[in-house]
């Protein structure tokens, strides 16, 4: 399976090298499972100046980014039409989460049983390529949104700057789950909201930390009392935190025993 490669269109790409030299992107890259290439779409502006952005028609505060060097730079890159999906980072974007992450992830996660790569790569429709823009100032011209983007993400009910700090989220959370980007092969599966729920407690050294105890089950040994209670406790504290995750996780009847007998407690 060919590196999954991640082409981000910005107009400060500086932003991202530092991120992206560090801690798991860094050893993703270096074993060759991620590529990040870094385009300024202000190298696609054709004034002397190099203007990205204009003021909207109609009137109205801040500048929008004009769609000629966001084409040019976009199509250039990726063909026309692109050959690969291109995400707008934007508010107005559908909201991110460990599901769509893992579905942006999916062509680089390998083939099912019985499969070929290739077959993979067909049956997924697409390469395990992603073109993410970042938006910047106001907004983007309309005319991006209906005809060159494919998709368009947010990562929260709040505005930003730019969109550089969102692609960054998305470049991170969906290069986790790519099979050895983490040192734990089975990490971006426990991790919260992995599996709809959030993530139990976690304790180190040393066993007691100023008359706090590590709970007596995690130094028993016992492998099957440990997943027990890490279940439970992931159930405890989703319906203590995200009640809500409740109703799409996956349950199965013990789990779902567990939480009727917390609900019977607190009534009592």
């Amino acid at each position: 399976m060919q590196a999954m490669r991640f082409d981000i269109f910005t107009l400060f790409p500086d932003v991202f090298e530092p991120y992206f030299q560090t801690s798991i992107l860094q050893r993703a890259s270096e074993r060759n499972l991620v590529a990040f290439h870094l385009h300024n779409i202000r190298d696609w502006a054709t004034d002397r100046h190099h203007i990205t952005d204009d003021v909207p028609y109609g009137g109205g505060g801040g500048m929008i980014m004009k769609p000629e060097p966001i084409f040019a730079a976009v199509e250039s890159v990726l063909g026309s039409p692109p050959s690969c999906p291109v995400i707008l980072l934007t508010p107005q974007g559908r909201l991110f989460t460990q599901t769509v992450a893992r579905e942006l992830a999916a062509p680089a996660l390998g083939p099912q049983s019985g499969e070929t790569p290739q077959q993979a790569l067909e049956r997924m429709g697409r390469r395990p390529r992603l073109a993410l823009l970042c938006g910047r100032y106001e907004g983007i011209d309309e005319r991006v949104r209906e005809h060159l983007v494919s998709d368009e993400i947010s990562i929260g009910d709040y505005v930003l700057t730019g969109g550089e700090l969102a692609a960054l989220v998305v470049i991170d959370a969906v290069t986790r789950l790519i099979p050895g980007a983490l040192g734990d092969p089975s990490g971006p599966w426990e991790d919260s909201h992995a599996s709809g729920l959030l993530e139990y407690p976690h304790y180190t050294r040393p066993p007691e930390f100023r008359g706090w105890k590590v709970p007596p089950v995690l130094l028993s040994g016992d492998h099957a009392r440990i997943a027990r209670w890490r279940r439970e406790q992931a159930l405890l504290r989703t319906l203590q935190r995200r009640p809500d995750l409740l109703k799409t996780a996956k349950l199965s009847q013990k789990d779902r025993e567990y939480l009727n007998q917390i609900e019977k407690d607190e009534a009592l």
